[in-house]
């Protein structure tokens, strides 16, 4: 939504019904949408801002969540902040997520799950991925936060989100990462780690998170795809709408196969597609450019989330 020409929400809406899309994200409460979606489960993200507000004072955190979650239904996760671990913002993650459970344990449907989302730049040491562990200025906010997500009952257990882009893996080392690879396309295996054989690069991005958590006795959280994709503009040849079709789809067929990764079989969580639209208020080049659609909500490319 960093974008001045988008269509009003209730457009954007009724395009996200249309398509059949179950869940979508918002980076931080937009109470018109809200209103709007009737249907469509929806994670709701505190903004990066709030995160010090959020982690000192209870106060905050119970007025956020008697603004942003009592409300409104169809809330399935609440996510605190944007990859910010490692980061300076990193040490309130952890507070901010104890107060809005708290505050939400006040209210009459404290059902909702409170997460945040991590980037692979929390990791280190990802090849092979049963290397993978959690960066120096990571491990220990981490490992705070799999043992806070052991002390909570059962029904409120929740899935972290990871954001994954073989796109920056192949970007930046084209050389060493094969394009198939990236693409779910490789016609051998791209990685032999073990007992593991790894055909594409999605998999073995998710099993080095999969590896960095259990290292830390979180070896039983479930992991959410709250990211991946690959822009259709701005970096030359590496970046075509046919390339960012060919990732979708096969992203989606693979999911929708319902295999996992080598070290995770039983299946993925949920996995969302970054972005909806294009957005021209991102720093040019490719951050303007990950949406499906463009902002007249013509699509950028073919995909099989909406024909």
């Amino acid at each position: 939504m960093v974008a001045n020409n988008l269509p009003p929400p209730a457009d954007a809406i009724n395009l996200v019904q249309n398509c059949g899309i179950a869940k979508f994200r918002l980076y931080e409460p937009h109470p018109e949408i809200m209103s709007l979606n009737s249907s469509q489960l929806v994670s709701i993200a505190t903004r990066n801002e709030d995160l010090l507000q959020l982690a000192s004072s209870p106060d905050f955190a119970k007025d956020w969540i008697s603004t942003n979650y009592v409300p409104y239904e169809n809330i399935l996760d609440i996510i605190v902040g944007n990859e910010v671990i490692p980061g300076e913002n990193a040490q309130y993650v952890l507070p901010a997520m104890r107060n809005i459970r708290a505050a939400l344990d006040q209210t009459s449907k404290p059902e909702v799950k409170v997460t945040t989302t991590i980037s692979s730049a929390a990791l280190t040491n990802t090849y092979p991925p049963s290397q993978s562990t959690f960066t120096s200025d990571s491990v220990d906010i981490l490992t705070d936060i799999v043992q806070f997500i052991h002390t909570l009952p059962p029904g409120y257990q929740l899935s972290l989100y990871v954001h994954i882009y073989p796109y920056f893996a192949y970007a930046s080392d084209p050389d060493h990462v094969s394009l198939d690879f990236a693409l779910f396309q490789a016609t051998q295996p791209g990685i032999q780690d073990g007992n593991l054989t790894y055909w594409n690069l999605f998999d073995a991005m998710f099993d080095s998170f999969v590896w960095a958590f259990e290292k830390i006795g979180g070896g039983d959280i479930g992991l959410t795809v709250g990211e991946s994709g690959w822009p259709s503009a701005g970096n030359g040849n590496f970046t075509t709408p046919q390339l960012a079709s060919t990732y979708i789809t096969n992203l989606y067929e693979h999911y929708m196969k319902n295999t996992g990764s080598p070290k995770s079989p039983n299946g993925y969580g949920d996995v969302y597609v970054f972005s909806l639209f294009n957005e021209n208020q991102k720093p040019d080049g490719i951050e303007q450019n990950w949406g499906l659609f463009y902002p007249n909500m013509q699509p950028v490319y073919n995909t099989p989330l909406c024909s």
